[in-house]
């Protein structure tokens, strides 16, 4: 070709690139039609501003295209504000594999249905909203997600036992809502990947479900609610299981008899009603954290191990616990 007519077709190109922005654009139009209908029924917020007809959608702030396809793949809203409702809009984004809502005491209203749509969805986070209403059914149809997080929020109503047919999934938060009803004796039966578990700080009661003791999570907190009764299934010499925290609940059984696999590594369970004396098998373990207080142990605190690297706020308010840190045993 020759280099006059090669320089003009570049200058054509480039002047109708200019005068045609939409050319170079690599945002779908679709995609851009859906956000600025969720900008608008969130009223054109000011963390929205870069959000505008003429510019790439690709470009726009709170979003990511993906690399190949250019279609939007991530909808994160985590610094400042939104209100209203979670827009049905975010259900028409079938590309979408991160949604995120965080810190918006603003965002009210339920759950949104049309999230049922997002099938290639991995990483859902609504946390520290005002989200009210029940933690939906729907959310296990969506087999992709790795990290479920509903923390700190409005939620009631029971936990759904069908959260246990998301096969992917890693991480489980409900913490910090106002949760009630039993943990589901199908999260004994997760199939797949076995989630840590986040349900601290809600109103869950009965007892913890003994079929926990089929599989081994890593991360276990039931803090701050009203479980009763033993916890034997959740520890075990055979367990992979390293943090666990059941601390202000109203759990009794005896601590001397369960078996701590040397995998754990922080373990809480102050303020409950656990009697018994404290195993010589936790002197094996590295444990960096420690809480037994505000219970009814009794007898020496074993020697060895970690056991005397904590102070006696990890001891006291016991029946008759005796031995260093705490005074020594008559």
């Amino acid at each position: 070709m020759d280099l006059k007519l090669s320089t003009l077709l570049c200058l054509t190109l480039l002047f109708s690139t200019i005068l045609n922005p939409a050319l170079s654009e690599l945002c779908n139009p679709k995609d851009k039609k859906v956000l600025l209908q969720i900008k608008k029924a969130f009223n054109n917020p000011y963390v929205l501003t870069s959000w505008k007809p003429e510019t790439d959608c690709c470009d726009w702030y709170c979003v990511t295209c993906d690399s190949t396809t250019n279609r939007i793949n991530s909808l994160t809203i985590f610094a400042g504000q939104v209100s209203g409702q979670i827009p049905t809009q975010v259900g028409d984004l079938p590309y979408l594999e991160t949604l995120e809502f965080h810190k918006q005491p603003n965002l009210t209203g339920p759950i949104q249905p049309s999230i049922v749509k997002l099938k290639s969805l991995k990483f859902l986070r609504l946390s520290w909203t005002n989200i009210s209403g029940s933690v939906p059914d729907f959310l296990s149809q969506l087999k992709n997600l790795t990290f479920l997080d509903l923390s700190f929020s409005n939620l009631t109503g029971s936990i759904p036992s069908s959260l246990s047919q998301l096969p992917n999934l890693d991480a489980l938060h409900l913490d910090r809502n106002k949760l009630t009803g039993h943990i589901p004796k199908s999260f004994g039966e997760f199939h797949g990947s076995v989630p840590d578990l986040y349900l601290s700080h809600n109103q869950l009661s009965g007892t913890i479900p003994t079929s926990l003791a089929k599989l081994n999570f890593s991360t276990i907190d039931f803090s701050r609610n009203k479980l009763e009764g033993d916890a034997y299934m959740l520890f075990g010499l055979n367990k992979t299981t390293q943090i666990v925290d059941l601390s202000r609940n109203l759990l009794e059984f005896d601590l001397s008899k369960v078996k701590f696999s040397k995998s754990l590594t922080s373990l809480d369970l102050n303020h409950n009603k656990i009697t018994g004396s404290i195993p010589v098998g936790l002197t094996q373990n590295d444990l960096q954290y420690l809480n037994v207080s505000y219970n009814r142990l009794c007898g020496q605190i074993p020697v060895g191990g970690k056991l005397q690297s904590f102070d006696s706020s990890t001891y006291f308010h016991n029946r008759c616990l005796c031995g260093a840190p705490l005074p020594s045993c008559k």
